[in-house]
């Protein structure tokens, strides 16, 4: 091996030239940092290399005549002094944050930990053992042209899909194609299977034009998870926010797999979000393992607590990143460009994300994140998605994000839910989540597409079990069922659980095609979750966060006629989205006039045929209400719903230059586009139970 040299501060991690590699890691409290050389089966350190020169908190050196393919890890020196917020210990092997592919998987043992698991003499006392056996090796790599399925990206065409033009599909790699039968067998549950023409036409033709897939970085399985025989099935655990999560590669394979599948999922017209957690990682709390960050400069990364043998957590995970570092928001922002311009993701969806607009401990629309990314000529354009709360005091902060963000749009999914299930005093909530909920985002100049709606997401029920259970069942987790939330808004239609009964079947349905249409004719971005349209059950587990198994796992070959009917049901409704331009307005509707048809642009009807009055919003038995859309660019829209468990009259009037009303809708039959007889303006229709009724307006 070459002596080692300078080298530079720049770019982070380690940068092959062609001729050999460049070492940088940051640490502003450590005294030296070494970088410990594998052999191919990152077993035995062949080499222990400290790097010569520190700059700007930057330790760096060069070393010449390495190799893409060379495995790595650091091992870093300094004070241990827990008290004071140091966690140093070189007995520790650690990946480097800036690592873009590891080696090997994680075993757990005590050696992991830097303190003494069990030491009578002192809490958090030092450990000398060494963790190199049990962890796992980074690896160096050529982004050019090393891996395999690198692509050049030379004939990339980036899809540009507009906000008001987008339908979400939120997938796992894994979950989406671990029993798809048209999948090959190597590839299944991986970047490649994902990649497959069959998975793919399957997106398209249901009309996707976004998929979000659940954590792909680099991400380990908990101790306590892998103790009782389960996984971290979802993901949201980073220890690497540059390396793809390996066990989503095909056997032979290599991390090239990821940029293909964006490839030809762009090809399909189809853009690829990506759910990133930079709000805590895997280390836990301050009895967490040291992996990585905690053993490179644990002050600098995490935010601590006034005891800074502690973490300041607003994450419920055990630690909060410390963005308010420059170094450490600089490692954020390296991570977002290198998925986005390297890797050609179009989006983001950020977990927790409250914890990233903290600023001083409390939540600023203005915090230095938000504006370090509005700055980014990179990352700015790009589809940004919060999940707006995190655990912490003040972290509730739905419609509160800067402009150019959408968010996750939890009071949709209750409001929605409820209305539905027949909860009384729902109405008006409904009403106004179904024109975009501009009471929380018509403001700064945002837009409908900013509330993303959904019923469903991976964290709560499937769609067939909001009408197959009335309480969660998580069993399986091995927690007494005291994990996940209990405030589902679900009904189980009479009975629990799978039956053969042909009235509850039939019910169950009719209240999946009630959510899936509402979902679909409402004002924002609909999110539809994976398998939801072929009737996807986890058997009422609403946390499925460890289950990596048949009850998270789409299960293609066990699909009937009923949920052949649904997809059916829902590619076409897309479709009807798509085609209809009311539903997909770019501009929030508050009742303006608009003169092609004297009469407003939005208007709430009661039954009778009249306008909603301030007293019939505050009837709280009341549980129907029509929408009528008009305007200048398009035939006018007529939405009736019904969430009584009986059939009514509804008189549907008509604004000035129609004829009637064409059916577009049934969710009681299940029919889109039946060929019917034009309804006359002030004529009455029996609008049934449980149903929503969607009309266009005919000349």
């Amino acid at each position: 091996m070459s002596k080692v040299e300078a080298g530079l501060p720049y770019p982070k991690g380690a940068t092959y030239d062609g001729h050999g590699v460049n070492f940088a890691v940051f640490s502003e409290h450590a005294e030296a940092v070494e970088i410990c050389l594998f052999d191919a089966d990152g077993i035995l350190e062949t080499a222990r290399v400290r790097l010569p020169e520190y700059t700007n908190g930057v330790f760096h050196g060069y070393i010449r005549n390495l190799r893409p393919g060379q495995l790595y890890g650091l091992r870093v020196y300094g004070p241990y002094a827990p008290a004071e917020g140091h966690r140093f210990n070189p007995n520790k092997l650690l990946l480097d944050p800036y690592a873009k592919q590891l080696h090997g998987r994680l075993t757990w043992d005590d050696a992991l930990f830097g303190y003494r698991i069990g030491a009578k003499d002192a809490d958090l006392s030092f450990d000398e053992r060494d963790s190199a056996p049990f962890m796992p090796k980074c690896v160096v790599v050529d982004i050019g042209s090393g891996w395999k399925l690198a692509h050049p990206w030379k004939d990339e065409k980036r899809p540009h899909i507009h906000w008001a033009e987008t339908v979400i599909y939120e997938a796992h790699v894994k979950g989406m194609t671990a029993l798809d039968p048209n999948v090959p067998e190597p590839l299944r549950g991986t970047f490649a299977g994902l990649a497959h023409p069959s998975v793919i036409e399957h997106l398209a033709k249901l009309g996707v034009t976004a998929i979000e897939l659940m954590p792909v970085q680099a991400y380990f399985d908990d101790r306590y998870l892998v103790d009782r025989g389960l996984t971290n099935y979802w993901g949201y655990n980073t220890i690497g926010f540059f390396a793809a999560a390996p066990r989503y590669v095909s056997p032979g394979g290599d991390l090239g797999e990821f940029r293909h599948m964006v490839h030809h999922l762009h090809a399909a017209g189809i853009e690829v979000i990506l759910d990133v957690v930079y709000n805590h990682t895997a280390e836990g709390n301050h009895l967490g393992p040291t992996l990585s960050f905690r053993g490179i400069d644990n002050m600098s990364y995490y935010m601590l607590a006034d005891d800074k043998r502690y973490y300041f957590d607003t994450t419920g995970c055990g630690n909060t990143i410390n963005q308010f570092h420059p170094r450490v928001l600089q490692m954020i922002m390296d991570s977002l460009r290198y998925w986005a311009e390297d890797c050609h993701v179009d989006g983001f969806r950020f977990d927790l994300a409250s914890s990233l607009g903290r600023e001083h401990r409390n939540f600023e629309v203005n915090a230095r994140f938000f504006d370090a990314v509005l700055q980014d000529p990179a990352l700015s354009p790009m589809k940004l998605i919060a999940e707006p709360w995190d655990i912490g005091e003040g972290g509730y902060r739905l419609g509160g994000f800067p402009p150019g963000w959408a968010e996750w749009n939890g009071r949709y999914r209750d409001a929605v839910r409820s209305y539905w299930r027949g909860d009384p005093g729902f109405v008006p909530a409904f009403a106004r989540d179904l024109l975009g909920s501009a009471d929380l985002f018509d403001k700064r100049g945002r837009r409908p597409w900013t509330s993303i709606n959904f019923v469903t997401a991976h964290d709560g029920f499937t769609l067939m079990d909001v009408f197959s259970y009335n309480r969660k069942h998580n069993e399986a987790n091995g927690e007494g069922n005291k994990d996940g939330h209990g405030d589902n808004r679900s009904w189980n239609c009479g009975q629990r659980g799978p039956t053969n009964d042909p009235k509850i079947r039939n019910l169950r349905d009719r209240m999946r095609r009630n959510l899936m249409a509402t979902l679909l004719v409402s004002q924002g971005t609909p999110m539809i979750l994976m398998g939801d349209e072929v009737g996807r059950t986890q058997r009422g587990n609403n946390n499925a966060y460890c289950q990596d198994n048949e009850i998270a796992w789409v299960d293609w070959s066990n699909i009937g006629k009923r949920d052949e009917a649904f997809l059916d049901f829902t590619r076409r409704l897309a479709g009807l989205r798509k085609r209809l331009r009311f539903l997909r307005q770019t501009r929030f509707l508050h009742g303006e006039k608009v003169s092609d048809y004297g009469t407003k642009n939005v208007a709430w009807l009661r039954p009778d045929g009249a306008e909603m009055r301030p007293e019939d919003w505050n009837n709280g038995l009341s549980k129907s209400i029509g929408l009528m859309l008009c305007g200048k660019e398009a035939l006018p829209l007529l939405i009736l719903t019904n969430s009584h468990s009986e059939e009514l009259s509804f008189k549907v009037g008509a604004p000035g230059g129609i004829s009637g009303w064409r059916l577009l809708v049934d969710t009681a039959r299940g029919l889109i586009e039946p060929d019917e007889p034009i309804t006359g303006p002030g004529a009455a229709v029996t609008l049934p139970a449980r149903a929503l009724l969607l009309y266009e307006g005919v000349r």
